[in-house]
């Protein structure tokens, strides 16, 4: 059970006392989830400490703003997460599209440094894991392994990042000015859906026993603090508005899978308020829908399997949207051209134009997803969608130069602009989506046999085991019991008294 992040008591009392020591010299000061679901929960001296401490420095502090309440300067904290409402002339739709915004979060502009901190959190307050000696291993296909970089290093640990070859420039240059050294960057071969290669270079490097993989596929840590800080904060998002107006209903909330994490807040969401749990993938590589597989540009959410922690006997909808989707788009909301056409010919507001670049490819995936719903629904003005912006167009510069050159012959204009709002928005239909029947749930559930257990070695049993919902619900007694050990660990390095 170890592998999967589940021990909720020490298991190694020399390792323990060993990451005492060295986080007392540090001053290293762990938040607990219960703080980073509700932020006015953190100590005073944290957040007086805070006010000298840039957002994109490797100081421990910033562990306390793994978190949704950044403001816009990812500085100061906010009452209510940051977030945009689509209108109906940026969507096409009635229904009120809100999303979340994740490139408020510190170091990598994205809310996966939470999941990292998730799962690296427990493995050093149960002694699972030795920053003295051991390497963490970060398998990504997006930005978890920047966020494990991120969090390694303001831990004092070793970070090691493991993603493909094909993932966008700016990805690896962030990487470069982060790792210890060069060779902690290690790159696999293919782009965004090779996903059994990583696993395969893990293998490799599991060998070594210094070496420990923060599987974000696995990792019930990564589940976790998004079903209690990503679900609380968009519901603290769907209050305010349903403060101002009454008569809203929270309908959906809708992620791409990418390793599952993020799916966890909709679980929440749907215990609170009975909305729907609404899981996209790419449609050039439709593993739940058609039990699919290629290659596609939806960078962040690697796929041909299903993920370990992807609670899918609790998934209401499957619907699949195409990368050329989000790299059209993507040129649209980042392009001069596109964005003069939204203010000129859709009266989109300058005020939301200016926030467009929060929107990076898989965020404008989840968007499209999003407008697809609310049309098969037939959604009204009263009904909510709420969805995350995972990181912002900063990581994909590049691409949008390569998407310029390859789909619009190096020039995007006001005609270009035209086809690609008509196309992949108001174009946007209920194609390709499948609302779930419990046949069609147990089909996706057993798809995920042939990577884990035949491939990974999980036991049947293991595997098995996750098909009920009592599972799921037995799994959030884990957080109190962490967040206790976290205080208990706090305690003994006594380091918040030091800051």
């Amino acid at each position: 059970m170890s592998t999967l992040g589940l021990e909720r008591d020490v298991v190694d009392a020399g390792v323990y006392d060993r990451t005492v020591k060295r986080f007392r010299e540090a001053r290293i000061v762990l938040p607990t989830f219960g703080q980073l679901a509700d932020p006015t929960k953190i100590p005073e001296s944290v957040m007086d400490g805070l006010r000298n401490v840039g957002p994109d420095e490797p100081h421990p502090l910033n562990l306390f703003r793994v978190h949704w309440y950044n403001g816009s300067d990812r500085r100061t904290q906010v009452a209510v997460p940051e977030h945009i409402v689509l209108p109906p002339e940026l969507t096409g739709v009635e229904a009120k599209i809100v999303v979340a915004l994740g490139d408020r979060f510190p170091m990598i502009n994205a809310h996966k440094v939470m999941a990292a901190y998730g799962c690296l959190t427990p493995r050093i307050v149960t002694g699972q894991f030795d920053p003295s000696r051991q390497r963490a291993i970060w398998p990504s296909t997006g930005n978890y392994c920047r966020g494990g970089v991120a969090i390694s290093r303001i831990m004092g640990c070793h970070g090691v990042a493991v993603l493909p070859e094909g993932m966008s420039r700016e990805r690896f240059a962030w990487l470069e000015g982060w790792v210890a050294d060069p060779s902690d960057i290690i790159k696999t071969p293919g782009t965004e859906s090779n996903v059994k290669e990583i696993y395969d270079e893990c293998a490799r490097l599991s060998k070594d026993a210094d070496n420990v993989i923060f599987n974000q596929f696995s990792e019930f840590g990564n589940h976790l603090v998004h079903y209690l800080c990503t679900g609380r904060a968009m519901e603290r998002v769907f209050e305010s508005m349903r403060a101002r107006e009454p008569g809203l209903r929270l309908r959906a909330f809708v992620s791409a899978s990418g390793s599952a994490g993020t799916l966890g807040a909709g679980d929440y969401l749907k215990e609170q308020h009975g909305s729907m749990v609404v899981a996209v993938e790419a449609l050039e590589c439709p593993t739940m829908l058609y039990n699919g597989f290629g290659e596609h540009n939806i960078q962040g959410i690697g796929d041909k399997h299903i993920p370990f922690i992807h609670n899918v006997t609790n998934t209401d909808a499957v619907t699949a949207v195409s990368d050329v989707s989000t790299d059209h788009l993507g040129v649209l909301f980042g392009s001069e051209a596109g964005r003069e056409y939204l203010r000129k010919r859709r009266g989109v507001s300058n005020e939301l134009l200016g926030q467009l670049p929060s929107l990076g490819l898989s965020s404008i995936c989840n968007v499209v997803a999003s407008i697809k719903i609310a049309k098969h629904f037939g959604m009204g003005p009263d009904d909510v969608i709420v969805t995350v912006a995972t990181d912002g167009a900063g990581m994909y510069g590049s691409e949008r130069d390569k998407v310029v050159a390859r789909d619009f012959g190096g020039r995007f204009d006001a005609v270009a602009a035209g086809e690609a709002f008509g196309r992949h928005v108001l174009g946007a239909t209920s194609d390709h989506l499948l609302e779930l029947t419990r046949v069609d749930r147990d089909r996706i559930f057993n798809l995920g046999y042939f990577t884990w257990v035949e491939q990974q070695g999980v036991p049947l049993e293991q595997f098995e085991a996750r098909r009920p919902q009592s599972f799921w619900r037995s799994m959030r007694e884990l957080i109190p019991a962490w967040d206790q050990m976290i205080e208990e660990f706090n305690a003994r390095t006594g380091a918040l008294e030091a800051i």
